[in-house]
């Protein structure tokens, strides 16, 4: 939302005095004072921000100049002490450190190299750098793969060819753990009770627990008294999380902590989950970590966070903006001249001062962008669009510059955006009659998620034809437990017999398509009836179904023997680690059946409901982009055969890096472009989506779909009906400690408040439509042409990849 007017427009764009003393520290820096021209903003903008930005234009480019930056560092202090960051979002930063490093003397390297600002007469030596970890977690055996030990190991000690002996690593498999004694051992559940530092042990395993946490603790002194001795950090590089966290120092960390072990918060817990194997392990979980004091102990440190993706924008907003408080790790860095945020376009999207820049910039304001001033407008006074004044717009810096480039009265500007918002409702409510849509997803609930209830009012038109195409198997999302009880219930299932009449029938035959729907009816009539053993009953038969095809074997003995292999598989293996294939696509499998059992509840069943399990999608944390010639043809096949009027996908903004949705939608675009040139067909309209991972401002989407209470309660028992695997919230957002329905119920009641807000309480209570009276959520939603819809899918691409 827009900030009400504090300065003038002229004070934002040519800064203080105090202002320019901030380009001190950049100076310092060749790279980012050539980042700085060529982002076209200030380092600062006092007095809102207090630690300065760079902003660049992709996710690549955001790798690019952190790379930059550390090797300008490097050189200048080839035995200094680094700490550098784990997980997705330095992949970029990852790849051109090495890149740069093994292609140093080639002649396109060097020009790209003084193109950011860095030298080449010399080439950085990494072999001198004393290495720090930032942390891990608590107790974990670091060598498994999603172990920070062990991506520390890979990427930065091995990849960038640092010598191992001059590297600091947590290791918990090392600290205070008796001779011969494994972490496993010493903590059978692999989590640890940190009562036990103040209380008395009640047993033989406390006491040797407790006798390990005190090591732990000395440790961690130990840890911090040698990174001190060394000076200290001379070079951070970190991410932020999703409470504002730094390393882990959570929301409310003391700004004088040193390293230690301690117990995370929900959402960073729930940050972690995808790569702890789901949210039941992280829970589990606790943290060594490096503290703010560790990392603004030297204080010529240079200290930089990278963001990426508009999921980023608030809590980077609220990090830089924020005076040095608890509640804001990060603002710990402000005591650091040489601290940096690096952000891309979407992550400093929540920084005002910046954006006003780039408003005042625009030589033509779209219809979007006055929308959006003006709603955001109503949104910040509270009042409904109808009853904003002329001195609100003055009040508001964004609207008062709105007038002045438009050149249009503010009734005018007002009044505009009052339609839009009647027209969205309009649109969002309107039935639709003889078209064929086909909706996509990238995973198994996105839909349902994102617009379930526009849905349901589409298919009461029996006019209307529907086909729900999933682009990937989703096996990420099951965990290893689920697996492990659903096996085992199909093996009792086997050991009593209770199949071998279906067996002998041919029920489970590989194509016997009548029976796999008759798996689906099966389990809604359990659900209906509240027969939770029916309901196990089916999933037990699909289950075998499943494994009769992948193994391609229909003998109930050597499925009993591979149900063995596979309860000590998931009973041995560390959640988080990646499948094998085979486990993959029964992963896979048991999504699908349940995607399978929520249309179905609509009446959809068999070829309406289609799996392409797009080849992208194979679990790496650095995970490959859509092949044009084996992740597009399968999608276009669908199109010729469905023949669609109306193809929905979901249109997430910026994210940080090329994730699943963004492939997905890449594929899909791509696709589309070859069917159009194929049948001429540009008449095919896009609707877009997003669901529980982002949202829409309201300018940004055209169909507003009003949602009862009725449809509400429908999406929650659907997905808790439905979606098994996801019940207990295995990998949740971090904005809710529930299933995602319960989130996605949430979103869709606080965009009816906007809407409310915009055309006022009497809007929806005194309406003559019954449904809009009964309206108490809203789906946005935005419809694009073909054209439009590739141009936007470009633009992501552009801030995504190298291109």
């Amino acid at each position: 939302m827009n900030k009400p007017l504090k300065e003038t427009p002229r004070k934002v764009e040519k800064q203080t005095k105090k202002n320019n003393e901030h380009r001190g520290p950049a100076l310092s820096s060749n790279v980012e004072r050539t980042a700085l021209e060529t982002s076209g903003y200030e380092l600062i903008y006092e007095p809102q921000e207090k630690i300065p930005a760079i902003v660049v234009e992709n996710f690549p480019g955001l790798g690019r100049l952190a790379a930059a930056r550390f090797l300008e560092w490097v050189l200048d202090n080839p035995e200094g002490v680094v700490s550098l960051p784990t997980g997705k979002t330095p992949e970029y930063f990852i790849k051109y450190v090495v890149h740069y490093l093994r292609h140093w003397d080639s002649d396109d390297t060097r020009a790209e190299l003084e193109g950011l600002g860095l030298p080449t007469d010399r080439k950085p030596e990494l072999s001198g750098l004393r290495f720090a970890q930032i942390d891990e977690f608590y107790p974990i055996d670091t060598k498994q793969h999603n172990s920070f030990h062990y991506y520390v190991k890979k990427y930065y000690i091995k990849g960038f060819g640092m010598d191992p002996r001059r590297a600091m690593l947590i290791d918990p498999c090392r600290i205070g753990l008796p001779s011969g004694t494994s972490i496993g051992d010493m903590f059978p559940e692999m989590t640890v009770d940190l009562s036990l530092r103040i209380r008395k042990a009640k047993s033989l395993l406390e006491k040797r627990q407790q006798e390990v946490l005190v090591a732990v603790d000395q440790f961690c002194t130990e840890y911090e008294r040698k990174i001190r001795e060394m000076g200290g950090i001379g070079f951070f590089l970190g991410g932020i999380g999703p409470d504002g966290h730094i390393a882990f120092n959570i929301r409310g960390s003391d700004f004088f902590s040193t390293t230690r072990l301690i117990e995370p918060n929900y959402e960073t817990r729930a940050a972690a989950a995808t790569d702890l194997g789901g949210m039941e392990v992280a829970r589990a979980k606790h943290v060594i970590t490096i503290g703010l004091q560790t990392i603004t102990y030297n204080p010529d440190a240079v200290a930089i966070i990278i963001a990426a993706g508009e999921a980023k924008a608030k809590i980077v907003a609220r990090t830089i903006e924020s005076e040095p408080l608890n509640r804001s790790p990060g603002s710990a860095l402000s005591v650091l001249p040489g601290a940096r945020f690096y952000l891309t376009r979407g992550a400093a999207s929540g920084l005002t001062n910046r954006l006003f820049v780039d408003f005042v910039r625009r030589d033509n304001v779209p219809d979007e962008q006055i929308h959006r001033i003006v709603m955001d407008l109503s949104l910040n006074t509270g009042k409904p669009i109808k009853d904003l004044t002329q001195e609100d717009f003055q009040q508001d810096r964004f609207a008062a510059r709105l007038i002045k480039k438009t050149r249009k009265p503010f009734s005018e500007l007002r009044d505009r955006a009052h339609q839009r918002v009647l027209d969205g409702l309009t649109r969002g409510n309107q039935p639709i009659e003889h078209k064929t849509f086909l909706h996509t997803a990238p995973h198994h609930d996105d839909i349902i998620l994102a617009y379930l209830p526009y849905v349901t009012n589409l298919v009461r038109r029996s006019s209307t034809r529907h086909c729900f195409a999933y682009m990937t198997s989703g096996f990420n999302a099951v965990t290893n437990t689920y697996m492990y009880s659903a096996i085992s219930d199909l093996m009792e299932r086997l050991r009593r017999g209770e199949f071998r009449p279906l067996v002998e029938a041919g029920y489970f035959d590989p194509g016997n398509t009548l029976a796999a729907k008759i798996d689906v009816s099966y389990y809604h009539e359990g659900a209906t009836r509240g027969h939770e053993d029916k309901k196990h009953e089916a999933t037990s038969r699909r289950l075998l179904r499943n494994l009769i095809t992948l193994y391609e074997d229909e003998s109930i003995d050597n499925i009993k023997e591979r149900c063995t292999e596979l309860l000590n598989y998931f009973r041995t293996q560390y959640p988080g680690k990646k499948d094998m294939a085979l486990v993959q696509q029964l992963k896979g499998r048991v999504r699908e059946w349940e995607s399978e059992l929520k249309w179905a509840a609509y009446g959809f069943l068999g070829e309406s409901v289609r799996h392409l399990r797009l080849g992208f999608y194979k679990g790496e944390l650095f995970t490959e982009v859509p092949r044009l010639e084996r992740d597009v043809p399968p999608i276009i096949d669908l199109l010729v055969e469905i023949n669609p009027d109306i193809v929905t996908v979901a249109f997430d903004p910026e994210g940080s890096g090329p994730d699943t949705h963004y492939k997905v939608l890449q594929a899909v675009s791509a696709a589309l472009k070859s069917y159009e040139s194929q049948t001429g067909r540009s008449d095919i309209k896009v609707l877009g989506y997003r669901n529980v991972w982002h949202r829409f401002n309201p300018a940004e989407a055209n169909l507003y779909v009003p949602t009862s209470a009725t449809h509400l309660s429908d999406m929650d028992a659907c997905f808790d009906t439905c979606f098994n695997t996801q019940r207990t919230a295995a990998f949740p957002s971090y904005e809710l400690d529930a299933p995602f329905s319960k989130l996605a119920r949430k979103i869709q009641c606080k965009q009816f408040e906007q809407v409310k807000t915009f055309l006022g309480e009497g809007f929806f209570v005194s309406n003559e439509d019954h449904g809009l009276r009964a309206c108490r959520g809203i789906v946005y939603l935005r419809e694009m042409s073909l054209s439009e819809f590739y141009t936007k899918s470009e633009e992501l691409k552009q801030i995504a990849e190298e291109v």
